[in-house]
């Protein structure tokens, strides 16, 4: 089957655009990318609209607070233990809830998904399509270890008269956590390299060992300075790959941030100073840090936001400043590879999963809506 006569936007290396081109997909994956061929029985005839990769929404605790549920569906916070590096979101996730369903009406076909910032370690981190029944077959696989920096760990221990309540404290917890790990490490090495007694083993340092190695990365929640750069002296001292979410004093720092080579994560964008930590909070925040040469994704944190307005926050940080390129990469390769899913996703190019979507004309104007959405090739029902 063959998308043809879209304006493409690739968003590969080269961000190529192809004004009248055609996307050829089988078995769920792009086989073929390229200047318009002609079109067969079956094909789909976009009629010049621009065609993009599937949006994705690069932090959210989607499925693990359900709409409209209350307590019962909120699954997000194991609020009694500040260090929980062995929960694995996946075990809560409800697929069925309706945001899914209007996230892909918005064109958000993959998601990065957390637990709460209420732990200083939170747990483990899964990106995710939205679509399908069971998380299961929807998982991308893990991505990352939530650690949470600042306000939210400091009132939920405080309200609890248990540390952390301090900044200092948080950190603590966080280092006592990575270097249990680091030690639980090489006690394995050296068990298995003198053939002894490996050692007892251990839930939260065995959750870590993935993190260590840099096999997936460390989600560090922090909206101010202070705890961006307490983020960065941590990531720095155990060498840590590391994603910066929420960053909201991000623009006030941002020659500092593109000297550490700092991924981003931008967002809520719609939303009020709602806390003393949020109180520089500006809609500028993404293209000043576009513009310094940090990678910027752009997110909803939904359920703060509903995912569904992803891309009228794109188009918030588009008004005030981000550029049209910018923005789309925001969603779209930025995302993917602050993620560690642009092997899969993020980009139309041969062998990627066949997520796209389509639209007539600025996908971040807030009349717009998607003509054509497809997930692993299969066209949703919008």
């Amino acid at each position: 089957m063959k998308i043809v006569n879209a304006k493409i936007y690739t968003c590969d290396e080269a961000f190529t655009v192809i004004d009248n081109g055609f996307v050829e997909v089988e078995n769920g994956r792009i086989t073929a990318v390229g200047e318009c061929a002609p079109g067969s029985k079956g094909d789909i005839d976009a009629q010049g609209k621009s065609l993009f990769p599937g949006f994705i929404d690069c932090h959210t605790h989607l499925g693990l607070t359900t709409s409209g549920v209350g307590f019962e569906g909120e699954d997000l916070n194991e609020s009694v233990d500040s260090c929980t590096p062995q929960l694995r979101i996946i075990d809560g996730i409800n697929p069925l809830d309706y945001s899914f369903e209007l996230a892909r009406k918005a064109g958000v076909t993959a998601a990065v998904v957390s637990p709460g910032s209420a732990n200083a370690v939170a747990g483990q981190i899964f990106a995710i399509k939205t679509s399908g029944k069971r998380i299961d077959k929807m998982s991308m696989g893990e991505v990352g270890i939530k650690f949470s920096l600042g306000e939210n760990p400091k009132m939920t221990y405080n309200d609890r008269d248990e540390t952390p309540v301090t900044r200092m404290a948080i950190a603590a917890v966080i280092r006592e956590a990575l270097l249990k790990a680091k030690r639980y490490s090489e006690d394995i090495d050296k068990a298995q390299l003198d053939d002894g007694d490996m050692p007892e083993y251990d839930i939260k340092s065995e959750a870590l060992l993935p993190l260590l190695d840099q096999r997936i990365k460390a989600h560090f929640h922090c909206h101010r300075a202070d705890d961006i750069f307490t983020a960065i002296r941590i990531a720095n001292e155990f060498s840590l790959d590391y994603v910066l979410v929420h960053c909201t004093d991000g623009y006030l720092i941002a020659d500092e941030l593109a000297q550490e080579k700092c991924s981003t994560v931008i967002g809520p964008v719609i939303c009020d100073r709602c806390k003393p930590e949020m109180a520089s909070l500006s809609p500028e925040n993404a293209a000043i840090l576009s513009k310094s040469g940090v990678k910027v994704a752009v997110c909803t944190d939904h359920s703060e936001v509903p995912i569904e307005y992803l891309p009228l926050s794109v188009g918030i940080c588009r008004k005030h400043g981000l550029s049209f390129k910018d923005a789309i990469l925001s969603v779209t390769r930025n995302a993917a590879e602050i993620a560690g899913i642009a092997d899969r996703v993020g980009s139309i190019e041969t062998g990627k999963d066949a997520d796209l979507v389509l639209f007539d004309g600025d996908p971040f104007e807030v009349m717009s809506s998607p003509s054509l959405v497809m997930i692993n090739g299969e066209m949703i029902k919008l």
